[in-house]
């Protein structure tokens, strides 16, 4: 599956003078562009519902008809009903895995990866020209070429190819949104902007009129690809694991700036409970990577290496089940799909199981030996535990054989039931049922363990109730969120030519351009000048004829003549100045406003379920239209309605996979890996 890609003639003519690139062909037929279109025609279909509960339920407010209110209330089911049909399809897209795992990959767990944001198109054109005009004071229509680079560079990260360029993309046009936020957005005015998106896992859209939410987005969709980038990555070869793990940890590290910068972001996937649950999940993923790694080469069949990936995998078991806790709290489990959850148990159950399995190869294949370095093994397995069995040392397991067997088989038998309650939570879920690879690995584990069991089977063992004690959980390479360095790459300014941004921005207010004659007086023009750029006109003589002509202290020079000198210093003006004869040239100079500005209205934010004061005019609005509000009564979120009603002994040795058929006789530690080609 391959992302293509669109070229691009634009440049940023303004900045670097380098192209930068488009995002995917939206009418490209792969699986993963298929899946985003579903997504975005979904939410269009949830638009429209959400519309006619919005009229049915004004009308039940307005109506004193009785007959008119059983009629409005059986169409209020009715639009109840599609919307929880239409949830559930939304949740099957987040739980399709397949379409973002590896083309090559066939012999690992999946891997969960985000889906992308979807948003409205936005028009730029039409309301920065007008700002341009009446705050800058300048011809809109001169910066048509830089409006179209905005919009092209927006539309591109709609689409972002699976790939680090597709990062990129969205990086740039988040570097980006500061500078137009301080060029257009004004901090005491709203904007005639709206900025639509979509929430990821109800597919409930809400609307701003400032670039927070924008902001934010984006930074989810550069997370969510980082997340299919790790998914894509092919770990059955040692590049693609590494790949994997840094992609994971890049997901988090931008989830975890996202949740410390935006914190009031009204919407259900980026909530503070749902993004600390994302990052979990994408650490326990990188973790699952770096386990991966340790076994690709093949796990080395003696105690010490053993114990070790006993706890390696105790670790996995232990991140997966604090992602799994965080799914079940409120109110993340009312919008995480359950398939997710349920992933996450039979990943718990799965590793915890694996763990168990080690530490019972590592008692029951293994005896100190003559050779053997006896205090390191010690050392090691007292390490596993955290408590032993009554009357039991850690040298009294390694030494006495009926002891060492009697907790290799505790664990084998704790290892057996963790498999067959992974397989019986793996059977509840009807999309993990659509997983055969992870239904063949589930399976090849289980058979395996009941190989070691059967092997190691005594007539006692029906008398012996020894409970195998819990593996502490331990790594030496931990997974840890990683900030990439693409969030500060520098980008240069479409509208540099407004001028300096820290004079003309949107918090500054002039007034208009004024052109003022300057004289020489005995070569003294009656003033001085100042800082970098632009120049700013100090100790004014107020007797000099620039002063009479209109000319005021603290006034920024911005043209010499036809000369613009927006970016100039004090020495490239005054050498344009120091040539002015008895006729004189004329300057063009703004001055700063002073005065208290009103204090800017509530930020409006458009979604269901919000307090009194907003409406749901992101309902109303359509992309065709000019976008007015309409003032429409307050609502409860859909959200609360009953969405979910769900029943929630070889040299080397490795992990097993789908490859090994489960109902065929196993070795000891089946292989995990085939050949990447």
């Amino acid at each position: 599956m391959t992302d293509a890609l669109l070229p691009n003639g634009l440049k940023e003519g303004r900045g670097d003078g380098q192209c930068f690139r488009k995002g995917c062909n939206p009418f490209a037929q792969t699986g993963r562009s298929k899946l985003q279109n579903k997504r975005a025609n979904l939410n269009q279909q949830i638009i429209k519902e959400m519309r006619m509960r919005a009229g049915a339920e004004n009308l039940l407010k307005a109506s004193s008809n009785s007959k008119v209110k059983e009629m409005v209330l059986l169409e209020l089911s009715y639009v109840n009903s599609n919307l929880q049909l239409l949830m559930g399809q939304l949740e099957g897209l987040n739980s399709s895995v397949e379409v973002y795992q590896s083309s090559q990959e066939t012999a690992n767990i999946p891997l969960i990866a985000l889906g992308l944001k979807e948003t409205k198109e936005v028009d730029f054109s039409t309301p920065f020209k007008d700002y341009i005009s009446s705050h800058y004071n300048e011809d809109g229509a001169n910066y048509e070429e830089e409006l179209a680079d905005l919009m092209d560079l927006r539309q591109s990260c709609r689409t972002p190819s699976r790939s680090e360029a597709g990062v990129e993309l969205l990086a740039k046009y988040f570097n980006h949104l500061p500078l137009v936020e301080s060029r257009f957005f004004s901090p005491t005015h709203h904007s005639s902007i709206f900025f639509t998106w979509y929430d990821s896992f109800t597919g409930v859209p809400v609307c701003q009129q400032n670039l927070s939410l924008e902001k934010a987005s984006t930074l989810f969709n550069m997370a969510a690809l980082f997340s299919q980038i790790g998914t894509r990555s092919d770990r059955q070869t040692s590049a693609g694991l590494k790949e994997a793990i840094s992609s994971f940890q890049k997901a988090a590290g931008v989830l975890n700036h996202l949740k410390e910068t935006f914190t009031h972001t009204p919407s259900y996937d980026m909530s503070p409970a749902m993004l600390a649950m994302l990052i979990r999940m994408m650490l326990a993923q990188a973790q699952e990577c770096l386990f991966e790694q340790l076994a690709l080469p093949g796990i080395r069949n003696e105690v010490v290496t053993l114990l070790r990936m006993a706890q390696e995998a105790a670790k996995v078991s232990e991140l997966y089940d604090h992602v799994h806790q965080s799914m079940i709290q409120t109110p993340v489990k009312d919008n995480v799909p359950f398939f997710w959850s349920t992933m996450s148990q039979v990943k718990t159950n799965h590793y915890r199981s694996m763990a168990h399995y080690f530490m019972a190869s590592a008692l029951l294949d293994h005896h100190v030996g003559p050779s053997d370095d006896e205090d390191q093994q010690e050392k090691s397995l007292s390490q596993v535990y955290d408590h032993l069995p009554d009357g039991c040392s850690p040298l009294d397991i390694l030494k006495k054989t009926a002891e060492r067997e009697r907790v290799g088989r505790a664990h084998i038998r704790r290892a057996i039931a963790g498999h067959e309650e992974a397989l019986r939570i793996y059977s509840l879920c009807h999309h993990l049922n659509k997983l055969e690879v992870l239904q063949d690995i589930l399976k090849a584990s289980h058979q395996r363990s009941l190989h070691k069991a059967s092997d190691n089977h005594t007539d006692e063992e029906f008398a012996d109730y020894l409970v195998a004690p819990d593996i502490i959980s331990k790594t030496d390479q931990h997974a840890e969120m990683e900030v990439p360095a693409v969030l500060k790459v520098k980008v240069s300014d479409f509208f540099q030519r407004l001028g300096p941004l820290s004079v003309f921005s949107a918090k500054q207010r002039w007034t208009a351009p004024r052109k003022v004659r300057l004289r020489t007086d005995d070569k003294d023009l009656g003033f001085t000048l100042k800082g970098d750029a632009p120049v700013q006109v100090v100790s004014l003589d107020p007797l000099c004829p620039a002063a009479a002509d209109g000319l005021k202290e603290g006034d920024y020079i911005v043209a010499v003549g036809e000369a613009e000198c927006k970016w100039m210093g004090v020495g490239e003006v005054m050498r344009l100045l120091k040539d002015v004869d008895q006729q004189g040239v004329d300057i063009t100079v703004v001055s700063v406003l002073d005065g208290n500005p009103t204090m800017p209205a509530k930020s409006a934010t458009f979604c269901g379920n919000l307090p009194k004061t907003y409406s749901m005019i992101c309902l109303a609005y359509d992309d065709d239209k000019n976008g007015k509000s309409r003032k429409l009564s307050k609502k409860s979120s859909f959200l609360s309605w009953g969405l979910k009603t769900k029943l929630k002994s070889a040299s080397t040795v490795s992990l097993p996979t789908a490859e090994q058929s489960w109902n065929k006789p196993c070795p000891a530690f089946p292989s995990s890996y085939k050949d990447a080609y």
